[in-house]
């Protein structure tokens, strides 16, 4: 029981590591109309979830689960540097770091000591972060996914709720719609080859690219 309580705290929304200051280019994507509804909002995440999370993001977590639980620290950074270079604008990448190095100074204080091999990988992305504490509290592999795959949706479905603008109710029933999805994600991330790690999402790296540059923003970049 209590690994989940750390689990749901590890997710929560009042973690202070900047989940909700962000919206990875569906801010631009909104106002140049891509995105304008309840059912374009869920096309654009679904498709998300399907080629960046299963394909990059849960894999990589799967790997960092693993080698920080062997201790294999070489390894670990090979796959922090894979997922910060395959953030493809600028705004994301800050945005990787910012969240782990937002991680790096909140774990010790949760009981999670970082030494000279792990501070440097939970420095440079929030995956390690989740992995890290993850191991440290014993969470299972398939819930810490997830998980994580719920606090990305939760964050994603609140900005488009905030830009586009929905009602709460829409976003909640949004949010039951695209869950559906997740035990897929996760089944395709678990058996997803290391050589095939990597994402394909063209539209939101363009709106990631415009958004760095778009006049009225709300979210950071």
């Amino acid at each position: 029981m209590l690994t989940d309580l750390r689990l749901y705290q590890l997710i929560s929304p009042s973690l202070p590591v900047g989940a909700f200051t962000y919206s990875q280019g569906l801010e631009w994507a909104i106002e140049k109309g891509w995105v304008k509804d309840e059912q374009s909002l869920a096309l654009w995440l679904t498709s998300q979830m399907q080629d960046s999370l299963a394909t990059l993001e849960i894999p990589i977590l799967i790997q960092l689960h693993h080698l920080l639980g062997v201790q294999s620290y070489e390894k670990a950074q090979y796959w922090c540097d894979f997922i910060v270079a395959s953030r493809e604008t600028k705004e994301l990448r800050i945005e990787e770091r910012q969240r782990g190095a937002a991680f790096a100074k909140l774990l010790p204080q949760l009981g999670i000591d970082l030494s000279e091999h792990t501070f440097p990988l939970v420095n440079q992305t929030q995956v390690a972060a989740f992995a890290l504490a993850a191991e440290k509290w014993e969470i299972p592999l398939v819930k810490l996914c997830s998980a994580y795959t719920w606090s990305w949706l939760e964050n994603a479905v609140m900005a488009g709720v905030k830009l586009i603008p929905l009602g709460q109710t829409a976003g909640q029933k949004l949010l039951i719609d695209l869950t559906k999805f997740v035990p897929e994600v996760i089944e395709k991330s678990m058996i997803w080859p290391c050589d095939r790690i990597g994402s394909f999402t063209p539209a939101q790296v363009i709106a990631s690219c415009q958004h760095e540059t778009q006049y009225t923003r709300l979210f950071r970049s």
